[in-house]
């Protein structure tokens, strides 16, 4: 008898019938574990979150009660605390107006800059971008206190527009090349022969094809902004606070508030969460541009 036939000359299958089951075993294997690892992804980000939505609606007394981490009496105080009695809302003007203002400045800068550096190669300027994009920022803070201090402006919101640009500016610089990079030069040229100039090719042609790229270095630099504690807190004024800072309120010598922390970090989270649902589709566009370039 061969390896593949029986004595009476019919081929032998019963070898490959387990080679034929093992294939749908081991994905159906792999489609467990896939489902399995994500849940435990979701789980490890969501859990912080919901931690802090349910610590905020607690008592301080609450909050340290290991049994009642999901069933309590929910209360509104920390909220009233932070809404009504600390003047929130003008900390929320203040995070809104020096992210908008420190993203549209980067923005009217940054995108003739990183275009100017993507289509006439300019290596050495985008090294210097890649350079500042490396610094940490906080090793900055000292001088900048120091001269900004001399020249009167610490306290104020320009200061913080500009100390908020330097993170602002490379990042949106950085983006922006990469998006100009992966655009086909052509359609500036048949512009060009059309009769518009290098100038009305841009503003035409290349930044309205771009909008998915500077929407998303637009949403980023925002985040940034809104996100950004060390700055604030030291370069802003008792009128100037952001909400970062002002959350910093609760944490006393003594004791910590948690109940209004936790309450006051649910009001700085929910703006930049909705902002990112929303915007997700131009996060993912911007960010994979020129991935498949070449």
């Amino acid at each position: 008898m061969s390896a593949t036939t029986l004595t009476d000359g019919r081929p032998d299958t019963r070898s490959a019938v387990p080679a034929r089951r093992r294939k749908p075993l081991r994905s159906r294997a792999y489609k467990v574990f896939r489902v399995v690892m994500l849940i435990l992804v979701v789980i490890v980000f969501i859990a912080p979150l919901a931690w802090m939505l349910l610590a905020s609606f607690k008592t301080n007394v609450d909050i340290y009660d290991a049994g009642k981490s999901i069933i309590f009496s929910p209360t509104w105080e920390n909220y009233n605390n932070v809404l009504g009695r600390n003047n929130y809302f003008q900390f929320i003007f203040n995070s809104f107006w020096v992210a908008f203002c420190s993203t549209a400045l980067s923005l009217v800068l940054g995108v003739p800059a990183a275009y100017a550096m993507s289509r006439f190669t300019m290596h050495r300027s985008a090294l210097v971008v890649l350079m500042a994009r490396i610094i940490p920022g906080v090793s900055l803070l000292v001088p900048w206190y120091y001269v900004f201090s001399n020249m009167r402006l610490v306290g104020g919101f320009s200061v913080l527009i500009l100390s908020h640009m330097f993170v602002a500016l490379p990042l949106i610089v950085y983006i922006m090349m990469s998006f100009f990079d992966s655009m086909p030069l052509e359609l500036e040229e048949s512009a060009q022969v059309d009769g518009l100039t290098a100038i009305g090719a841009f503003s035409r042609i290349t930044l309205p094809l771009s909008v998915g790229g500077i929407a998303t270095a637009g949403i980023l630099s925002f985040i940034f902004s809104w996100n950004n504690f060390m700055f604030a807190l030291v370069l802003s004024g008792a009128h100037t606070k952001t909400l970062p800072v002002a959350i910093f309120n609760f944490v006393s010598y003594a004791s910590i508030d948690w109940g209004g922390l936790m309450a006051a970090a649910v009001v700085v989270t929910i703006p930049i969460m909705v902002i990112a649902l929303f915007t997700q589709k131009y996060i993912v566009t911007g960010l994979t541009a020129g991935a498949t370039k070449g």
